[in-house]
């Protein structure tokens, strides 16, 4: 089955966003770079078998012509952790287990890492979110170049009103019980670590 690949929170800048995540979780972020086909940029943090994403519109990029993953060209408010993807060991296979809406696989590529993602036609994953963008890996992993901050992740918590609807769908396509969906009044997401300095939390 499949699994967490990694997480991501959004900002309005790639600086605000770092800032709230190295605040949250007392490390310091390493890596990222450019996406050219979406015109954004980031920077990631190691987390042992996955890892987490800061993600911002590049504004030095020029427009992409397309809308940007994540739904970023509709993010206002704070840095939060707004998405997940999950890492497909069979991409094609696991997106005809998906709702509606996912997108089709894109070949994509920032320096050395070469990968197959799914990218909403308008940007905007099933149920506001929560449910993940897919992804195959060919070759390396972000994981495998990345200093390991020294926190795992523990708990893994996915808010939402359609809670049932969104545990079944997952159901189909993942096994990692680290996930726990609970029902509540508007999409949300939340991390717990476990590290060196004891529990932490991102949300």
């Amino acid at each position: 089955m499949n699994g967490i690949d990694h997480i991501v929170v959004s900002a309005n800048s790639l600086a605000e966003g770092v800032a709230h995540v190295e605040a949250a979780l007392g490390v310091t972020l390493a890596g990222g770079g450019k996406h050219a086909l979406m015109s954004t940029h980031n920077r990631l943090l190691g987390l042992g078998d996955l890892y987490l994403e800061v993600i911002a519109i590049d504004p030095e990029a020029p427009p992409p012509g397309r809308p940007r993953w994540f739904d970023l060209d509709h993010f206002a408010g704070p840095p939060r952790l707004t998405n997940w993807v999950a890492q497909a060991q069979d991409l094609p296979a696991t997106l005809a287990l998906c709702p509606p809406g996912l997108g089709k696989p894109v070949e994509m590529t920032r320096g050395a890492y070469r990968w197959d993602y799914t990218v909403p036609a308008d940007g905007r994953l099933p149920f506001d979110g929560a449910f993940p963008a897919l992804l195959h890996w060919h070759g390396r992993r972000p994981p495998d170049d990345l200093p390991d901050c020294g926190l795992r992740l523990t708990r893994f918590d996915l808010i939402h009103p359609q809670a049932d609807a969104l545990r079944t769908a997952l159901g189909a396509i993942i096994d990692d019980d680290r996930i726990t969906v609970t029902q509540g009044p508007a999409k949300a997401l939340r991390a717990t670590f476990d590290g060196p300095s004891g529990p932490r939390v991102l949300a």
